[in-house]
């Protein structure tokens, strides 16, 4: 009889901590721990919220009478660290500090693989992350921008794209390394990627890159960008938040809630319906743009993250994007059990455990 593994899997974010317990992918007890936005302006830095995040994991174990002598592994959600392939990582001191130091970028995710490594220290027990946002399978062609002093970076939704790229694989009966697929996650930020035999060799970038979303500016017109940045309207931090939390839908009608815009159009809103629709429609170019990545051989399209719960907006997306090949939609974005999935794979020796670089 094959042995039944339990998994303790955490994702920090910028104003939560979600928390799961696992026996194989069954989450039998999980919980996300919320702070305001005034509750950690408090730390000067990410490395002063450790404690803060730490005892509330601690206290989550103790409440729901996790013996942690009984848990197999524990995962993160992976940081900007080093950029390198897909896959699974073992958390050391080195990734670590890369991620606290914000050496490739800050993002309070870097805050999961020094809680995680700590307490599995203690405990003699293997931590590792899946599929990090850092993930970087580009093709050469891919890295060149336009300007030699900028290179194409990429940073992407990679847990939840190969996630769902896998489940597509799954439903299609083959093996995600055999197929050719267009993955776009649709949240608060959106990524579109080109998947060749199990690598994204090409992918909208999630900060700087791709279609309006419902916080984030996405692509826009350089030369214009430029003049508004020199125009003495904002300063370079109030011009960084323009672009990333404050851009897109908030921009323009003064809500990131999808609920709340589709209510706005149900009552006749034209404007909103514009800039909804507009967002589908770019959405569906950068699809477009990675089917040509993929030279017109896909085999299927998937749409996942928060916004494909919206019929309206795959609806959309669908008339323009449905005759390159099949849509699937995953609703929601589930990383907590796509990490569980790639742990598992490392334990049954599926996935080889790979070392940061």
């Amino acid at each position: 009889m094959n042995k039944e593994y339990c998994l303790l899997a955490i994702n920090v974010g910028s104003t939560s901590t979600k928390i799961a317990f696992f026996r194989e992918t069954h989450a039998v007890v999980s919980e996300t721990i919320r702070y305001s936005s005034e509750e950690l302006a408090r730390y000067a830095g990410l490395r002063d919220q450790l404690s803060l995040r730490t005892d509330d994991l601690l206290q989550f174990l103790e409440k729901n009478e996790i013996n942690l002598r009984e848990v197999d592994i524990l995962i993160s959600r992976g940081g900007l660290g080093k950029p390198g392939p897909a896959g699974a990582y073992k958390i050391d001191a080195p990734m670590c500090e890369d991620l606290l130091e914000g050496k490739y970028g800050k993002h309070p995710s870097a805050l999961g693989p020094a809680m995680v490594r700590d307490i599995a220290g203690k405990y003699n027990k293997p931590a590792i992350i899946i599929d990090p946002p850092s993930t970087d399978e580009f093709q050469p062609w891919a890295r060149i921008s336009g300007l030699p002093e900028l290179e194409r970076k990429s940073a992407f939704h990679a847990l939840n794209q190969k996630a769902a790229a896998r489940r597509v694989a799954g439903e299609m009966g083959k093996k995600y390394e055999d197929l050719n697929l267009v993955v776009a996650h649709l949240g608060g930020g959106i990524t579109i990627g080109a998947h060749h035999n199990g690598k994204v060799v090409d992918c909208t970038h999630g900060l700087s890159e791709g279609p309006l979303t419902p916080e984030r500016a996405g692509s826009l017109p350089t030369q214009d960008l430029l003049d508004l940045a020199f125009s003495g309207k904002f300063d370079k931090k109030q011009l960084q938040a323009r672009l990333v939390g404050r851009g897109g839908l908030v921009a323009y009608l003064g809500t990131t809630d999808a609920q709340k815009i589709e209510a706005m159009i149900r009552q006749g809103d034209e404007k909103a319906k514009l800039i909804y629709q507009a967002m589908a429609y770019q959405i569906a170019k950068d699809v477009g743009a990675m089917s040509a990545v993929l030279k017109g051989r896909m085999d299927a399209i998937a749409l996942t993250g928060g916004l494909a719960c919206s019929e309206m907006l795959t609806g959309w997306i669908k008339e323009w994007v449905g005759f390159l090949a099949p849509v699937f939609i995953y609703p929601g974005e589930d990383e907590m059990t796509a990490m569980a999935e790639g742990a598992l794979r490392v334990l049954r020796g599926e996935e080889e455990l790979k070392k940061y670089q």
